[in-house]
């Protein structure tokens, strides 16, 4: 038998199929280690099992915080709010303490004044960098104002997973609480008018240590199921209540996909493993990052790919051009997209977000959040937009109800759902058949290019990033050779590309998208491209002679080493491939 086209298998993507799965999905609230979150991935184990996938829930231990109750009292009234994932809980009494308007909370507005002991009042939703802000500069707490009449419930702490006896200290040391827009202002205006203004904040949250599961399903077609490579491909489970869109929609775009994957197994050149996070929304990515932790090796040796599947099939998210992807898997995101909605891939970087817990490993990731609200001038102010980062983008958030409890089965259109899923099924089925990963290296060595490019500009001539650029040249060069032959390359000389590959991708994505080792969860706080490399632009503010600058220049000796080493074993890889497969590098 034949395998079946792209086209067979994208055009086998069953709507009402997958609105049935979210039909269930709305009877269930999916907070992380309660026992409704577990009830409803039993159906979704019960469904992987139907298509052939040999199923395992795994019960863990997670540091999880779950949001109780929140308050501001404002002049006797009480203004409506919500409370945070990893706030500090307030005293019994509620903390009473003085008002400093911050604005955007910035590192800059955190400089300009004295904070200690205050209550802070920041525009926009609440985020770990503005938790750590507030919690080195000594405020007892924070008052976030929503940018509209809704409350969005998030996780503020800036400890990637659960934290370790090096890291528990980071979380937030503040009392964080959320308002309204029309309350913020109404707040703004009475401290204007008595600049000493105090309020009472109220937190009530529920911290502490859960056993949370992860569903892992896994269909392996070798003759070494437990040696055989495989895609990643993942989403959370666990949801702000009912959380319908977030994360319902993506979890039946991975049944669907796996589904449909299942029925061409034969087809397949690489295995696929399906897993279903908790404690993503609760716990900071609590489960991807012991999941890493707990099978680093395996996941070293035989993961190629992760695919993140996040808020799929919302009511009028129409734009998909903003999704992301690693600069290696470009040309597969570009082509994905734009076949099932025409729109063109904006090339955006993945974000320090979405369960992407296998950087340091060295796993490349395409995907994270799909599809989102259009933006215009006259759109809706929306929360989600600031989370999903700014830069080329046409997006605007996944919608209103995003991280509250109007994320019900009506916010689901399934026409988006169906679109978004394509789009996915796309994706999965390229790398599960291709005779050689689509994995252009080629393409990342021109986004680090003018990345470097960029820093040296910023640095002139404070510091010389000469011998990273002509790597990069270098690996732009041997890439491209590398791409060329894989057009005519046989099998045996497809697995030597693949694993040449793998190879490249364990040097490079660690430092494309990390700072420390390999071993070792980074903050959950956004990092620019080589994030290691990008405290060079702070030299142009600096005085030469100064200690900062000097401080400065010894740092980024280290991380010009660490991207050269990366760099020579990315090279080194293809270098040898090509030699083994006759042909002469250029």
């Amino acid at each position: 038998m034949s395998a079946p086209s792209l086209k067979a298998v994208t055009e086998a993507v069953d709507g009402p199929l997958m609105m049935r799965h979210m039909r269930l999905f709305d009877r269930y609230t999916k907070v992380a280690g309660t026992p409704t979150e577990l009830e409803s991935l039993r159906y979704c184990e019960g469904e992987m099992k139907s298509y052939g996938f040999t199923t395992e829930i795994i019960l863990h231990d997670a540091y999880i915080s779950i949001p109780v109750r929140g308050e501001v009292i404002l002049d006797g009234r009480a203004l409506r709010a919500i409370t945070h994932s990893f706030s500090r809980p307030s005293p019994a009494a509620g903390l009473t303490a003085e008002v400093v308007d911050l604005g955007s909370g910035t590192a800059a507005d955190f400089a300009r004044q004295d904070v200690t002991g205050k209550l802070v009042l920041i525009d926009g939703i609440a985020n770990p960098a503005a938790a750590l802000r507030a919690s080195q500069a000594g405020a007892a707490g924070q008052i976030h104002v929503s940018p509209h009449e809704h409350l969005h419930e998030m996780c503020v702490s800036p400890v990637w997973g659960s934290p370790t006896h090096e890291t528990v200290d980071r979380l937030p040391k503040t009392v964080i609480v959320q308002i309204p827009f029309d309350e913020g202002q109404a707040l703004r205006r009475r401290r204007q008018e008595d600049p000493s203004l105090q309020v009472t904040v109220h937190a009530e949250v529920d911290t502490g240590w859960r056993k949370t599961p992860i569903l892992v399903a896994d269909l392996m077609t070798g003759p070494e199921p437990q040696e055989q490579p495989y895609i990643f491909y993942t989403g959370h489970h666990d949801t702000w209540y009912y959380g319908v869109m977030d994360n319902g929609g993506a979890n039946a775009t991975m049944m669907e996909v796996s589904r449909i994957a299942a029925l061409h197994r034969s087809a397949w050149r690489r295995g696929l493993r399906v897993v279903f996070w908790s404690g993503h929304s609760q716990g900071r990515y609590s489960s991807s990052s012991w999941y890493s932790d707990k099978n680093w090796e395996d996941i070293d040796a035989r993961a190629l790919v992760h695919v993140n599947v996040d808020s799929t099939g919302g009511l009028g998210n129409t734009v998909v051009g903003d999704t992301s992807c690693a600069a290696e898997l470009r040309p597969l995101a570009a082509e994905a997209v734009m076949a099932y909605s025409g729109q063109t891939f904006n090339n955006r970087r993945q974000s320090r977000a979405g369960d992407q817990s296998f950087w340091g490993i060295g796993v490349p990731g395409i995907f994270q959040n799909m599809s989102e609200q259009p933006a215009s001038p006259d759109a809706e102010t929306n929360a989600s937009a600031s989370v999903f980062g700014g830069g080329n983008r046409v997006g605007h958030g996944t919608g209103w109800w995003w991280h509250n409890p109007a994320d019900t089965l009506d916010k689901i259109d399934e026409a988006i759902l169906v679109r978004d899923t394509k789009i996915y099924m796309h994706a999965v089925w390229r790398l599960l058949t291709d005779r050689i990963l689509p994995l252009d290296y080629a393409e990342h060595a021109r986004y680090l290019a003018a990345t470097l490019k960029e820093l040296q500009d910023a640095a002139g001539s404070r510091f010389d990033l000469s011998l990273l650029m002509a790597r990069a040249a270098r690996l732009e060069a041997l890439a491209s050779q590398l791409n060329a032959l894989s057009q005519t390359a046989d099998e045996g000389s497809a697995e030597t590309i693949n694993a040449t590959l793998k190879a490249v991708a364990r040097a490079l994505v660690p430092v494309d998208y990390t700072e420390k080792d390999r071993f070792t969860q980074d903050p959950a706080l956004a990092v620019g491209a080589y994030p290691g490399l990008q405290p060079i632009r702070q030299f142009a503010t600096l005085d030469p002679d100064s200690d900062a600058a000097k401080f400065l220049h010894v740092g980024m000796m280290r991380a010009h080493n660490r991207t050269a080493t990366a760099l020579a074993e990315a090279i080194r890889a293809i270098e040898a491939c090509l030699h083994t497969l006759g042909a002469t590098a250029r």
